[in-house]
Parts: C-alpha cells; sequence; structure tokens
C-alpha cells in the first residue's frame, strides 16, 4: 500500500476526547454494507444477528458529537425511536441530528441506479439533498456511498478502496509481518481442501485448535473456529463467502495450557484519524462469548495497572499500526482490538494487533458518549436481550424509578443507547452504557439492571 501524505502525527490523548470533524455531513447507516458486494456474507449477518435494521439508532446520540454540527442527517435503515430520542435530547441535552429512513432494499437499488447512471428512484435522497451536506459517510464507504455523495456534489470522508483496506485483515497482517511487530502463527488457505494441511502446520508449532478468518468480517461473521486440528475430517464446512476476498488466514488459537499461555485478555484501544493526525483517545476491554463474539466492551481495562509497562507497549505497536491505517488513506473513527498473552516465565505479557476495524464499532458508541459525560470516568456497556419484549416507555421507567436512570446532573447511571425491536414492535434487545466515577460502580449499576428488570434478559451477541 503505497504511503498517503506525510507520516501522521500519533497523539494518546489519556483518555479525553480529541478534536473531532467540524463538518456537517449526511451519514448513511450502511450496516448491512459492511462486508463491500459480499451478498452471502451479508445474508449470514442479517440471519445470526437479528433486529439488524435498528442498529443505526446507535448514531442518534453521537453522530453530533463526531460531527460538531447541529445540520447533520442521518439517514437510517428504520424509523427512530421517538421516546428514546424524547430522552436523550430532553433529558440528556444531547444534540440530535436531522434524520430520514432509506431502508437497506431502497439502498441497494440507488446504488445499481446510479452505476447504470439512472436518476435515482422514487426521490429516495429528496431530504438528504434539502439538506445540502459537503460530507458524506457511513459505517463504511463502499460503491454506493461513492456514487451518492458524487450524485450529490458532495465529498466522502474516507475513500472506498481506503475504507476496504484498511477492514483487510490479511492487508494488516502483512504490514505487521513487515514492520516486525508481533502476529499469530499464520497460515493461508484458498479452500476449504487446504484446511488439512494448515492444521498439520499448526499443530506442528504446538496448537490444538485454530480460528479460520475471512479477509473482511465483522461481529463474529467471517470467523469460524477449528475446534480440534488433529480431526480435520470434523472441520465444519466453510461458507464460499470467506473467500470471497481470497485467500482466509488459518492462526494458531491462544488459550491457556497452549505454548505456555496462562491467560489470555482483549483490550481494543479507539481511534480518531483526521487529515495529520491519529488519535488514541480510549483503551477497553472487550467482553467476549467463548467463540470470541463481541458482546459489550468496559473501560477502562481491569487488570492494566497490573503490569506496568502494559499500557506503554499498546501505544508503542498502536502508533504503527495507527500510522498504516492513516497511509491507507482511511479517515474516521477506529478501533485496534488486542490479544494480551500472559505466559509462564515471562514478567509482562506479550502484546499481539488481532484486528484493525475501520469504521464506527460497538465501542466508539460508548466511547464518545461515556467521555462527553464522564471524561475521566469509567464505563460498562452490555449488549442485553429480553426473553419477552417490552414497550420502550415501560423500559424507561424500570430504570427510572428507582434512581438508575443516567441524568446529566447525576454522577453515575444508566443509558439506554439504543433499542432493537422485534415485528411486534416491542423491544427485545438493547445495548445499556453503565456511566460511572469507577468501574466497581458501573459493575453495580449492571447488577442493578437485573433488578430493575422484571423480565428474563441475558447477554448477546454485538
Amino acid at each position: 500500500m503505497s504511503e498517503i501524505g506525510p507520516t501522521a502525527k500519533f497523539v494518546d490523548t489519556g483518555g479525553h476526547l480529541p478534536p473531532l470533524w467540524d463538518r456537517q455531513v449526511a451519514f448513511f447507516a450502511n450496516l448491512l454494507a459492511l462486508f463491500f458486494g459480499n451478498d452471502e456474507q451479508t445474508a449470514s449477518l442479517t440471519a445470526e444477528v437479528g433486529e439488524i435494521d435498528s442498529y443505526g439508532g446507535r448514531l442518534i446520540p453521537i453522530l453530533n458529537l463526531l460531527f460538531r454540527n447541529e445540520n447533520n442527517l442521518l439517514v437510517l435503515e428504520r424509523e427512530p425511536d421517538e421516546i428514546l430520542c424524547r430522552y436523550l435530547s430532553d433529558d440528556l441535552g444531547l444534540s440530535l441530528p436531522g434524520m430520514q429512513v432509506l431502508r437497506h432494499a431502497e439502498y441497494v437499488e440507488l446504488g445499481h441506479a446510479l452505476r447504470q447512471s439512472m436518476l435515482p428512484p422514487g426521490g429516495v435522497l429528496h431530504g438528504v439533498r434539502s439538506a445540502a451536506p459537503p460530507w458524506i459517510d457511513g459505517y463504511v464507504t463502499d460503491d454506493t456511498l461513492t456514487r451518492i455523495a458524487g450524485y450529490l456534489g458532495s465529498r466522502t470522508i474516507t475513500t472506498a478502496e481506503a475504507s476496504r483496506a484498511g477492514n483487510n485483515k490479511l492487508l494488516l497482517h502483512q504490514f505487521l509481518t513487515e514492520a516486525g511487530l508481533p502476529t499469530f502463527d499464520t497460515v493461508l488457505a484458498s479452500s476449504m481442501a487446504d484446511l488439512p494441511q494448515c492444521a498439520e502446520r499448526l499443530i506442528h508449532l504446538g496448537y490444538r485448535s485454530a480460528v479460520l478468518r475471512a479477509q473482511i468480517g465483522a461481529s463474529g461473521i467471517g470467523m469460524l473456529r477449528l475446534h480440534d486440528l488433529s480431526r480435520p475430517d470434523t472441520f465444519p464446512e466453510v461458507p464460499g463467502y470467506f473467500f470471497f476476498e481470497g485467500p482466509c488466514l488459518c492462526q494458531g488459537w491462544l488459550e491457556p495450557g497452549v505454548r505456555g499461555v496462562r491467560r489470555v485478555h482483549s483490550p481494543s484501544t479507539q481511534l480518531f484519524l483526521d487529515e495529520s493526525s491519529v488519535y488514541a483517545f480510549d483503551m477497553t476491554e472487550q467482553i467476549l462469548s467463548h467463540d470470541s463474539v463481541h458482546q459489550g466492551n468496559e473501560s477502562p481495562p481491569p487488570y492494566f495497572d497490573q503490569f506496568p509497562g502494559l499500557r506503554e507497549e499498546t501505544m508503542r505497536q498502536a502508533r504503527e499500526a495507527g500510522g498504516w491505517l492513516h497511509r491507507t488513506g482511511y479517515r474516521g473513527t477506529a478501533s485496534i482490538d488486542w490479544l494480551v498473552v500472559e505466559r509462564e516465565g515471562r514478567q509482562l505479557p506479550e502484546v499481539y494487533v488481532c484486528e484493525i476495524n475501520a469504521r464506527v464499532t460497538g465501542a466508539t458508541y460508548p466511547s464518545l458518549l461515556a467521555r462527553h459525560f464522564q471524561p475521566q470516568g469509567a464505563w460498562l456497556l452490555r449488549n442485553l436481550r429480553l426473553k419477552t419484549g417490552v414497550p420502550t416507555a415501560e423500559l424507561l421507567q424500570m430504570f427510572q424509578r428507582p434512581g438508575h436512570l443516567l441524568f446529566p446532573d447525576r454522577p453515575a447511571g444508566i443509558l439506554p443507547l439504543n433499542l432493537n425491536f422485534g415485528r411486534d414492535g416491542l423491544v427485545h434487545k438493547g445495548q445499556f452504557l453503565c456511566i460511572g466515577p469507577t468501574t466497581r460502580e458501573c459493575h453495580d449499576l449492571l447488577s442493578l439492571a437485573e433488578v430493575d428488570l422484571p423480565v428474563e434478559w441475558g447477554s448477546d451477541r454485538d
């Protein structure tokens, strides 16, 4: 990847928000475009995650923090929840963007029309044209978003090429290897037929299991565990979409009992890249399922103070990895996901860049909001699925009655960041952000949430 412009300045903000965009934007919540035209992978995301069209609602409270302009427009895939919006604006005092609905099928149809040099169907861009935004952005910048910007005479925050490259795990792995940074033991697989040979090589290196990673993936889609490398006949069938971008990465799975590993942690560094700088503005710990699917985050990581020098090492590698991302041409928010590995006989854990997600990620929302309300405090985000659906107003009252709902004049509280609805129109899942002065208070709030909610609930994937 060729270098674009001068080397970016790296800034560790120490938990304070960086100087974010001073731009007016129309942001398309094109979550189903995450895989850049890989339709089979998109269908898998829709099937496994559920209620996905309401995920863009998480952008409602943060868009005017990320883009500091009151005339921003958020283009959602589903109508916003008016009751939650009133809480965010009237009670929390957040500035909310204007909103328009463009369903994913319409987004796809719009892209097809623009590729054929046809006028957009049905005036779907009328609201966007009326806002006349100079900038266009989305979860990713794909071909459709680029063509929308061209049609409107606007500019995209980043290019389609940079957006795709910044999310590509193979390109990142190649950079880490060339830069001499720690990397996972990796074998490339061009098809499922290569997996037995990959397994044999990783067994020789001392691994019991592995993970197969597509070059582009999100929320566990494009990642597959191979649990017993000695039994290739038991490997699950690999969907064809894994090889959409080319070879997959087959990587040795680091876990306790393998190669001297005692414990594994999964922190994440939140980044913001503008034209001249890479800002590292928050350090979180990812809350992962057994198969490493994201279920939430907390900040700060609870164990960093136990290891002098650990934060410094992550920042050293973040400077290198963030510089690579900047040189792809990517601009905007991103996260570096790490693996911190404690091994027998080593005082300081080893630090590995696991992946970079070049987009607004599951940790971007809580990090921006928590640092807005509590710059020096702590926060905890959990994705919770309710066993029985409830109306939004009732859900908010459940937290407000005992005094646990977040308000600006309170040092701690629970902020329902976004709510996901079922076909019955009721809340079945949500992202709940606990903000407080200390980590202990945030965990206490989550425990209180279990008492507040009379319906049964459990943790869920992002």
